[in-house]
């Protein structure tokens, strides 16, 4: 059995306030001494940053589409172990889930899942007694979802919030929280979201304290605590990264990091270590050397566009990218990484591996796909089916080698990627928690 005080943080709509109330209910009760355990539904890389800033752990993803709703409270028990309080941060819409599929992978579907008490942020800005309707529809619109109350968020004045309280009072739902309007507290976005954290260091470091104490003085965190508290227990055991590794297999797997590099899920490096690697992060900003010893390359996903000149300045470590790949050495990149590998992104040199010119793009792909391994590979043998996420602003041409990476069936079917030697390169960012396979494979070819 689970048992782990919880809340799972909600909103109407996208730009209520979602992050800023999670994360400064992070920040808050971390204050308080307490240990919090951080996640966020969804494939979000970005949000998870500033609740592991909050916290002081990693901040993790709770993805039913990627991972499978029967993993959630299995991943989330992982997080949670020895925490006294877990806070989700939910995605878009409390309702809102992968297109067309229904609820799945949606915020409400999560909280029945983990059987956490919602609350609902609410973006009072431009009504008064109509937020007493809104609260209402979303917590009857499906019973087994239990919102537990209401945090009103951009509240105008004294007068404002009296005429909101008034109307909740008659919709049975406690108001937990106000919040007035505090520019001071908001964090800079881009082409991809917010800006993340290990671009931003000391001044993310002030907006994460800001909006602890914003959160601390407009919410009553002993009625928050409260209600997590009654949660039930799960019946489910936690998830563990257990993939038994021969004793004498200790390779290095080299990971990057730093700021052009952030995305990245936490169960990953896990998976790694458990299959038998030693993980090393390093930064192609500013390391002209792979790490001692690497024998594989993991490039996961960031803003190689934001850091195009400093990458493409760092020329020792393309050259050294580059003659790894070419001595067949397993290499898993996705999106960031895909670019990195090409031949040259905005008209900058880059590592050269494959054969393709990537450039920014005024379009937005985005979206869940469905995917197929084309060929073996240094992840996937031929015929692995695996769900991932797409979410990028470039374009890359050719966007498929001769040997693809995936057969994509969702929303429309083409092929993506490049499959060469030990390279596995594609856009697909894939949750190895579903196929904890995948890094023992990696971790296998290093010594192939």
């Amino acid at each position: 059995m689970v048992s782990v005080p919880r809340l799972v943080v909600a909103a109407p709509s996208s730009g209520s306030g979602k992050t800023t109330v999670a994360t400064g209910l992070m920040a808050a009760f971390a204050a308080r001494g307490l240990a919090v355990s951080p996640h966020k539904v969804g494939p979000d890389y970005i949000d998870p940053g500033y609740h592991a800033l909050a916290t002081g752990r990693p901040g993790r993803n709770l993805d039913a589409y990627m991972c499978g709703p029967e993993l959630m409270a299995p991943l989330f028990a992982h997080g949670a172990r020895g925490c006294d309080l877990a806070v989700v941060e939910g995605v878009m819409g409390l309702y809102d889930g992968a297109s067309g599929q229904g609820e799945l992978a949606s915020t409400a579907q999560v909280s029945k899942l983990l059987r956490a008490p919602v609350v609902l942020v609410v973006d009072a800005s431009s009504q008064s007694r109509s937020v007493a309707a809104l609260a209402h529809g979303f917590a009857s619109w499906d019973p087994r979802v239990r919102i537990g109350g209401v945090i009103l968020n951009k509240v105008a004045s004294d007068r404002h919030e009296a005429l909101l309280r008034e109307a909740l009072d008659e919709s049975g739902l406690p108001v937990l929280g106000v919040l007035r309007r505090a520019p001071q507290v908001a964090t800079p976005s881009r082409h991809l979201g917010l800006v993340p954290v290990a671009e931003r260091q000391a001044e993310a470091v002030d907006a994460v304290r800001a909006m602890g104490e914003r959160v601390r003085e407009g919410c009553d965190l002993d009625a928050l605590m409260t209600l997590a508290r009654s949660a039930p227990d799960l019946p489910d055991e936690a998830w563990e990264p257990e993939l038994h590794p021969a004793p004498s297999t200790r390779p290095v797997i080299a990971v990057a990091g730093g700021p052009a590099f952030t995305f990245a899920y936490a169960e990953h490096a896990e998976l790694l270590t458990a299959a038998g690697a030693e993980v090393a992060v390093f930064d192609p900003l500013h390391d002209e050397k792979l790490p001692a010893g690497t024998a594989g390359l993991v490039i996961g996903g960031g803003f190689p566009e934001v850091y195009g000149p400093e990458l493409s300045a760092n020329e020792p470590l393309r050259r050294a990218v580059a003659e790894l790949a070419l001595s067949g050495a397993p290499v898993a990149a996705e999106c960031a990484g895909l670019l990195y590998l090409a031949r040259e992104l905005d008209g900058r040199p880059m590592c050269g591996v494959l054969e393709a010119s990537a450039r920014m793009s005024e379009r937005l792909t985005l979206g869940y796909r469905q995917a197929v391994a084309v060929a073996d590979s240094s992840l996937a043998v031929a015929g692995t089916r695996m769900r991932g996420h797409e979410f990028h602003r470039t374009v890359l041409e050719p966007g498929a080698g001769a040997t693809p990476a995936w057969g994509l069936h969702q929303p429309e079917r083409r092929v993506e990627g490049f499959v060469q030697r030990g390279v596995h390169a594609s856009y697909l960012h894939t949750h190895w928690a579903a196929a904890p396979g995948v890094a023992r494979r990696l971790v296998e070819r290093c010594g192939a």
